[in-house]
């Protein structure tokens, strides 16, 4: 009986492929091996506006205004996903800020580990120097890895830290960039670099060069001001300062401090946190 099923059944087959071939109707095919649901973030994870919808988000890797030049990978939408206990230090900051008179604004927060490979070709492709005037007119991209501008990991990617900085209320909208358009040094006079809302920082968000430093000695005056007013309030509430970034905090301690994550950076990846 063993052997008659067998044979029924590879005549079934045969006669259901016939079929199609006649009819010409198409199967359903097999979804791939490869096609495997991506990851989500774990409950810990929330996106900030859920948080705090007074906080401003301003997230340059899903545009083409970043040094890379293009959307960088995995940023499936314009959305600042963190810890929920770094985003609950950042709302504490920001009831501070607001009192007086100022408002928070992010620019990157949790990053995928796509997007720091992304960063990674793209620093190894020497060719590709398209937003070079702009983010770094005075370091060779040959030497982005050796001087830490580039790394193979991220803090980001373990999902407490957050590039910010903070503007002046009321907030005036910052226009959008304009592939293709003349590029000026991120280091130049507030006046001709491109506009940002924010408070004079002495240089824009992401310039590879010493002069983002956050205590760089010639920096001084009213953008030193603003530089500590943003470390200062965010200190307070438990975040450490990367000393060569202004714009760059780390909340500690860190409930993932050895976990690079991978899922996209998309409302899905938080539902229902």
């Amino acid at each position: 009986m063993t052997g008659l099923a067998s044979a029924l059944r590879t005549l079934a087959v045969t006669a259901a492929a016939g079929l199609l071939a006649v009819t010409g109707a198409v199967a359903a095919p097999s979804p791939p091996a490869s096609a495997a649901q991506e990851p989500k973030a774990p409950r810990e994870f929330v996106a900030l506006a859920s948080v705090d919808r007074t906080i401003l988000q301003e997230m340059r890797y899903t545009t083409a205004h970043n040094f890379v030049g293009e959307p960088v990978d995995g940023y499936r939408q314009p959305l600042c996903i963190l810890t929920r206990s770094a985003a609950e230090a950042l709302h504490r900051a920001q009831v501070g800020l607001l009192a007086r008179g100022y408002t928070l604004k992010v620019y990157d927060c949790y990053r995928p580990q796509r997007a720091v490979d992304h960063f990674v070709r793209w620093a190894k492709d020497l060719a590709d120097e398209r937003m070079k005037e702009e983010f770094y007119p005075l370091v060779d991209k040959s030497r982005l890895f050796a001087d830490g501008y580039i790394a193979e990991k991220s803090g980001h990617s373990r999902g407490s830290t957050v590039d910010l900085t903070i503007v002046r209320l009321p907030a005036v909208r910052t226009r959008a960039y304009v592939p293709g358009e003349r590029l000026r040094e991120c280091y130049a006079p507030r006046a001709e670099r491109f506009p940002d809302n924010s408070v004079d920082m002495g240089t824009g968000y992401d310039c590879f060069d010493t002069l983002s430093h956050t205590d760089d000695p010639r920096v001084q005056g009213v953008q030193r001001a603003h530089r500590q007013l943003l470390k200062g309030a965010l200190v307070e509430q438990g975040f450490v300062n990367l000393p060569e970034e202004w714009w760059h905090f780390t909340f500690k301690p860190e409930p993932f401090p050895s976990t690079f994550f991978d899922f996209p950076v998309a409302r899905r990846s938080v539902a229902g946190h």
